[in-house]
């Protein structure tokens, strides 16, 4: 089975390839890790519990007021304020990236937990290919799992901001620019990506219209399926310990690059 790591930046387009593949003539099974990132912290959780031990002292408005709705179970805690935690977490000062960090610890290993156990899921229905949308793949280094890595990018910043302001009306452009900037430049997420070579790494581009965005993922796909045939797919099903080495040379290959790009950008910071 074909892991295939979806990223790029917020308001890239991301969610929209994501839902593309979902559909025919693609019907790929979605393992979204930002769905399965709030399910991890709704209230009753255990990452609810930590991010109110955490945040509450020091974020008043980090709840909001229970729902009108009489079926919502008051016992477990009220909704988290999710823009106020945004703020939180959300910019470059030291004291934001130690909150961003405190949360990710959170966050990172239940979202991993349920991953593994719907991979799991997958593998055994005989799936040809699965998405993995993470946002953060390559920092949360969860791309050293996936055989292919699919990063939607722009061209464009100011693409990336007008489309993310468009979508979140409340947030300011200062606001806007510190959620783009936590996530890195996805140019730089492209590079890498294209440097796991011809279908193992495939760019995006999403500067366009929707109808331009299906025809570059039509030519993603392509390579994809070149690298990973189908009867590729259901050889490694029927045969358990191939699986098995091809996931462990697929870990080494990847980690190995992953070394050579960062060798690369220290050289690169090295000459500035």
């Amino acid at each position: 089975m074909l892991l295939l790591g979806l990223t790029g930046s917020i308001a890239t387009g991301k969610s929209t390839v994501s839902s593309i593949l979902s559909s025919p003539p693609y019907s790929l099974p979605i393992i979204d890790a930002d769905i399965l990132a709030r399910r991890v912290v709704e209230p009753g959780t255990p990452g609810y519990a930590k991010i109110l031990s955490h945040f509450l002292p020091t974020t008043p408005d980090l709840l909001l007021p229970f729902p009108d709705d009489p079926n919502y179970d008051r016992s477990k805690g009220a909704p988290l304020n999710r823009p106020a935690l945004g703020r939180r977490v959300f910019g470059d000062s030291e004291e934001r990236k130690r909150d961003r960090l405190v949360l990710n610890g959170i966050v990172h290993p239940a979202v991993r937990k349920e991953m593994y156990l719907s991979l799991l899921k997958y593998y055994l229905m005989g799936k040809w290919a699965v998405v993995l949308d993470i946002p953060l793949l390559f920092e949360s280094k969860l791309d050293v799992l996936c055989g292919t890595v699919m990063v939607v990018a722009v061209k464009d910043p100011e693409v990336q901001m007008r489309r993310l302001m468009d979508r979140d009306k409340h947030l300011t452009r200062e606001d806007a620019e510190n959620r783009v900037g936590s996530q890195g430049d996805v140019r730089v997420k492209a590079k890498r990506c294209e440097m796991r070579g011809d279908g193992r790494g495939v760019v995006v581009w999403n500067d366009g219209e929707k109808e331009e965005l299906k025809l570059e993922i039509d030519r993603a796909m392509r390579l994809v399926r070149e690298k990973s045939p189908r009867w590729w797919a259901w050889l490694l099903l029927l045969c358990p310990p191939m699986a098995g080495l091809i996931g462990v040379w697929t870990y080494w290959r990847n980690t190995n690059i992953n070394k050579e790009w960062e060798r690369q950008e220290l050289k690169t910071k090295a000459k500035l």
